[in-house]
């Protein structure tokens, strides 16, 4: 396993989460952690600014770059890239983090949220990589890391939320892809996604309250992203992750400081449960 000292980690949506916490995880090793997103301005009920998290990023030991980026606009993509490239020379880690999310049927699903998510989710993961890639395989040991899970056909993975599911399998599909299309160049392309549901802020949004307390830190992620992070990228491309079954590969046997509540009855993740 090696260091993550002065690499560059591109980590889009990472001012709250799962971002944050993986973008804090990294820094304690002394990455250059590119902090993307849009809030500049403290929300009114969202923690988290491309500034409180660079201050965070830098009381842990890591050098932060935060750059206000929407993923849905190419030229914003390429003038963040630009601007990593001038600044340190290059990227050596890309982590498609942000995501939209609208649990709805069909017929409740308005275009205008169909088309957010496939502009975050699938297009925003196609861009990012696409504008990352010509640098990322000058890297020694380049990873791209997609928060997307694994590629489930069954019917009822879709049922109720079709859109959304489409547009995480769309992710999904980008991590399938690239890691076969960039093997031979040594990147290591990968998908994580969590076992149970993770405390963040689309839990807080999208479901209800008790849902909170039947749910895992968003450390558990950040661990286990920064496991497969550290790996050989020449070896471990093409898979789709689960934070726990990773982190138990590794050596990992006490989960219980993940739980938001401990000895409480964790809720398995949307895409991995017995029946929705």
């Amino acid at each position: 396993m090696s260091s993550l000292s002065k690499k560059v980690i591109f980590i889009t949506g990472a001012t709250r989460g799962i971002g944050r916490e993986i973008a804090l995880k990294c820094a304690r090793d002394g990455a250059i952690i590119v902090i993307t997103g849009k809030t500049e301005k403290a929300h009114a009920t969202l923690p988290g600014t491309l500034s409180s998290v660079a201050e965070e990023v830098e009381a842990a030991g890591g050098i932060p770059f935060p750059i206000r980026l929407d993923v849905r606009n190419e030229q914003d993509i390429h003038y963040a890239v630009e601007r990593v490239i001038e600044q340190f020379g290059g990227i050596d880690i890309l982590i498609n983090n942000a995501s939209a999310i609208q649990l709805t049927p069909t017929e409740q699903t308005p275009m205008r949220r169909f088309d957010l998510m496939f502009d975050v989710n699938v297009r925003a993961t196609f861009a990012m990589s696409q504008a990352c890639l010509p640098h990322l395989v000058k890297a020694k040991n380049p990873h791209i890391l997609t928060l997307s899970p694994p590629i489930n056909l069954a019917p009822k993975w879709f049922r109720g939320h079709l859109a959304y599911t489409m547009s995480k399998y769309g992710m999904s599909m980008c991590t399938l892809g690239l890691a076969e299309e960039y093997k031979a160049q040594g990147v290591g392309v990968n998908s994580l996604w969590p076992k149970t549901i993770i405390a963040t802020m689309a839990i807080k949004v999208h479901f209800p309250e008790e849902f909170w307390k039947h749910s895992r830190k968003p450390a558990i992620m950040a661990d286990a992203a920064y496991g497969i992070l550290t790996s050989d990228s020449k070896i471990h491309t093409g898979n789709f992750y689960i934070d726990e079954d990773f982190l138990r590969a590794q050596g990992v046997k006490d989960f219980s400081s993940y739980a938001v509540e401990e000895e409480t009855d964790l809720l398995p993740d949307l895409f991995l449960g017995e029946d929705m």
